[in-house]
């Protein structure tokens, strides 16, 4: 066998080594494309805590059919991530003001760090990741799996 050939039967042998390890192990896929949140990050609990106690205003960035099938955590807001004004509304929520705190939450955390960057990028400065999610990650078990209250009424704010 050529040494080229032999290059692509290592990287195939190895890309499906980490395609089944992922499959195993869902998490790990989600923390390997995960990006690292430049501000800061809240569990669940205490996510929930600070949300229904008026400290932050909590923002589940999920699409619709998603808080259709599990709800939302109790204290959070539904904000699409696709909105096209998704920065307006999000001012509106939080007052008009970059620097209200602000968390927010998807399943696994994957979309809540990429958009808590921006928003920090953009000018925000008081951005909270909950890296676990709704579903869970490498982070944590995840706002359904620790029992957290939901809301499962229909979406409004979306």
């Amino acid at each position: 066998m050529k040494p080229r050939a032999r290059i692509l039967v290592f990287v195939a042998v190895l890309a499906g080594a980490g395609g089944l390890t992922a499959l195993a192990n869902p998490n790990l896929f989600y923390t390997l494309i995960t990006e690292e949140v430049d501000g800061a990050v809240l569990t669940a609990p205490e996510a929930h805590e600070a949300a229904v106690g008026g400290q932050i205003t909590l923002i589940d960035i999920r699409r619709p059919d998603e808080w259709a099938r599990t709800g939302s955590g109790e204290g959070a807001h539904r904000l699409d991530l696709r909105r096209d004004d998704f920065v307006d509304v999000l001012l509106e929520i939080s007052g008009g003001e970059t620097a209200a705190p602000v968390a927010l939450i998807c399943a696994r955390g994957v979309r809540s760090a990429r958009l808590a960057n921006r928003l920090i990028a953009a000018g925000f400065t008081n951005i909270i990741d909950v890296p676990e999610g709704m579903l869970g990650s490498a982070a944590g078990p995840g706002w359904i799996a620790r029992g957290l209250p939901l809301n499962m009424d229909m979406p409004s704010d979306s």
